[in-house]
Formats: C-alpha cells, sequence, structure tokens
C-alpha cells in the first residue's frame, strides 16, 4: 500500500493561482535548477528561497489554474513543496502533479481554517486534513489507490520504468 500521510509548514495563497506564477514564461525553457528559483515570485518573492522540503501549500479556488505547463507542478517538487491541498483545483494541474509525483488533494473550506506556518497533516487515503496547531480535522477528497501508487512511485515516469523492468 502507498504511503498516503503528508505533513509539513503551510504556505498559504489565494484563489486563482496560475500555472504563469508557478511557472513563469521567461524561464520557461532554463534549467529547472534556475526555473524553480522563480516559482511564485509574483505574489510571495520570498517562497522559493525560504520553502523547506516537507512544506505544504493550502490555497484557495481555481490553484493551478491557466496553461498546461507540466513546468508548475516540478518546480513546486523542485523546492521542496510536498503537497498542495485547495479548495479546488484546475484538472490539468491536477493531472500534471501526480503525473510528476506531487501530491494534490482538495478539501472544500481548507484555505479558511490555516495560516501560514501552521503545521497540516493530509491523508490522501482518507482525504482527512488536519490543522495539527489547532488539532482541527476536515474532510477533502480522497485519492483513488491508482493515483497514491503513481505518487508513491515518484510519479508516471517511474510506474512506466518499473513496468518495463519487470
Amino acid at each position: 500500500m502507498p504511503e498516503t500521510l503528508v505533513q509539513g509548514r503551510v504556505w498559504r495563497f489565494g484563489n486563482d493561482i496560475s500555472t504563469d506564477v508557478l511557472s513563469p514564461g521567461t524561464y520557461a525553457v532554463a534549467p529547472l535548477e534556475i526555473r524553480k528559483l522563480h516559482v511564485l515570485e509574483s505574489v510571495n518573492p520570498v517562497f522559493a528561497s525560504e520553502c523547506q522540503p516537507g512544506d505544504v501549500i493550502v490555497g484557495g479556488s481555481n490553484f493551478g489554474c491557466g496553461s498546461s505547463r507540466e513546468t508548475a507542478p516540478e518546480n513546486l517538487k523542485a523546492v521542496g513543496v510536498a503537497c498542495v491541498v485547495a479548495e479546488s483545483l484546475a484538472r490539468i494541474f491536477m493531472r500534471n502533479a501526480v503525473a510528476v509525483g506531487l501530491p494534490v488533494l482538495v478539501c472544500e473550506g481548507v484555505h479558511d481554517v490555516f495560516e501560514e506556518g501552521q503545521v497540516i497533516a493530509v491523508d490522501l487515503a482518507t482525504g482527512a486534513v488536519t490543522n495539527r496547531t489547532t488539532g482541527d480535522t476536515y474532510q477533502g477528497d480522497s485519492l483513488p489507490e491508482e493515483m497514491r501508487t503513481i505518487l508513491s512511485a515518484g510519479g508516471i515516469l517511474e510506474v512506466l520504468r518499473t513496468r518495463a523492468n519487470g
């Protein structure tokens, strides 16, 4: 059974965080080491430099809207984001996030019940989202086992490599 619990420090962002903000076009063809320095810089200039491995983004509605840039979830993963929990996720962002091995979860009301810097625990299998700072738990949408398997493998390419190598 794939690992299902993600826990980390919260970074809070509002509604309509687009892939243009997650992966600015100016750096679209730059190497990952350069791209990751500019993640969310127009919304929070210190995010990329202060994000620590294991941190979790709590977003408002329509997180990841815009173009189908696969670099958006890649960049988040590269700066250390362990999971994105949002009121709602753009469909293509959710697909791309799972494909690159970045856990994502929808939880209505999550944006209003977390403050930046609090500690969040996310159970991808049950959809439980707990504010470890306040002790309150909220119910999000669980991820199907197939998606959790892809995530635990590190993304769809790793799943395909494993299958190809027997």
